[in-house]
């Protein structure tokens, strides 16, 4: 592969005109800090928060590209040692020509299909985007499509906590609504399915009727267990009910999703427009979850957004509310912003200089050219990862 790689990027190379922008540099910078109190999902339990930067640097001084990875944490060297081996096709190229290095960049019998490399090349390619946005002085919503500049959005929370019972659930609730959230979202599937009944029941009477509210089951659930959570459920005026089995369970989501009136979203963990799909061909979603971070990048995203659309389907991205703001915005079948406050993150409003907040239940697209994402650096200098 390395070979074929190479001989692809010397052609660009001498395609390029004598004043093309190149790549100087690719790195990885990775941070993680502590919560407070543990958090738990459906499955797993996190004690830190982590944050993957991508840099790419430009033989233009004032040109940088920032993107993001998701989930590399556990094997850090593994991340860093994907942006060495992508390194050395990149570097040399033009960082404009985004697609043209995405499919140098993935070569799915050896790496990219799904995984780790997969995630490496979507920080990648979230990173060349915000070269693009600067280089033409545009907000990256603006350049994907600008079909809005505000988006409707929710705060992900409700997690399980050692001395988070019923009483303090619904005061979180609370305090989401109060902070202008019109949809709020919280987990199941760590406890019996009465119990997260239960759970429910105190939400919808913390947030009234008129406020949404999801659940996020984190494929906790085999399908039959999905079916009898969901029916027992339906009572509350659930919006969506999120990842309730496996990621790779086509069937059992199909199975779900005929079975209950709520609507089932899924695709956080799914990679590529060829996983999405699947996804849309076996019926197993209504409501598509694709995150920028995973799948691919920005350029994947939008294949996966243009496919959705086609079918009559919405987006509802997961995670990563500074990238995915653009991507939500660009288009119109965008659906719903997934927002993190601080009581899942600690740091939330000390990473970024320009930080996004929530207006009347909206999010406001940055008008900065790019993603707008300026890291603080001496603030994240002492959670510094290796």
């Amino acid at each position: 592969m390395g070979a074929r790689y190479q001989r692809f990027s010397a052609r660009r190379n001498l395609n390029q005109g004598s004043h093309s922008m190149k790549i100087t540099d690719v790195r990885l910078e990775m941070f993680k800090w502590p919560r407070a109190v543990p958090i738990t999902n459906g499955l797993y339990t996190y004690t830190h928060n982590l944050l993957n930067i991508v840099v790419i640097d430009t033989d233009d001084p004032d040109i940088q590209g920032i993107g993001l990875a998701g989930g590399i944490e556990s094997t850090p060297e593994v991340g860093a040692s994907f942006i060495e081996h992508f390194k050395k096709g990149l570097i040399g190229n033009d960082p404009l020509d985004n697609e043209a290095l995405w499919h140098a960049m993935w070569r799915p019998k050896l790496v990219g299909r799904r995984g780790i490399s997969t995630r490496i090349i979507a920080g990648i390619d979230i990173a060349l985007w915000d070269i693009k946005g600067k280089v033409a002085n545009m907000p990256v919503y603006k350049m994907l499509g600008g079909f809005t500049n505000k988006v409707d959005t929710y705060i992900a929370g409700g997690y399980y906590e050692e001395g988070k019972a019923l009483k303090e659930l619904a005061q979180e609730m609370e305090e989401n609504v109060k902070l202008g959230a019109r949809a709020v979202k919280i987990k199941v599937g760590a406890v019996s399915i009465n119990e997260d009944v239960e759970r429910v029941r105190v939400c919808r009477e913390a947030i009234g009727p008129d406020v949404r509210l999801m659940v996020d089951a984190n494929n906790a659930y085999r399908h039959y267990q999905a079916i009898e959570f969901a029916r027992k459920a339906e009572q509350y005026d659930l919006f969506w009910f999120e990842e309730p089995v496996e990621p790779d369970d086509y069937i059992g989501q199909a199975e779900i999703t005929r079975a209950t009136s709520v609507p089932v979203a899924a695709g956080e963990n799914e990679y590529t427009r060829y996983g999405f799909r699947d996804m849309i061909n076996a019926r197993a979603v209504d409501i598509l979850q694709p995150d920028a971070l995973i799948l691919g990048g920005i350029t994947e995203y939008m294949k996966v957004a243009a496919l959705a659309q086609a079918n009559d389907l919405d987006v509802a991205p997961h995670g990563a509310q500074e990238v995915h703001i653009h991507l939500v915005a660009a288009v119109p079948n965008g659906l719903i912003l997934e927002y993190y406050r601080d009581s899942v993150n600690p740091m939330h409003g000390k990473v970024w200089e320009h930080e996004l907040t929530i207006k009347d239940g909206y999010v406001y697209a940055p008008d900065l050219p790019g993603l707008g994402l300026t890291p603080k650096w001496d603030t994240l200098a002492e959670y510094s990862v290796g």
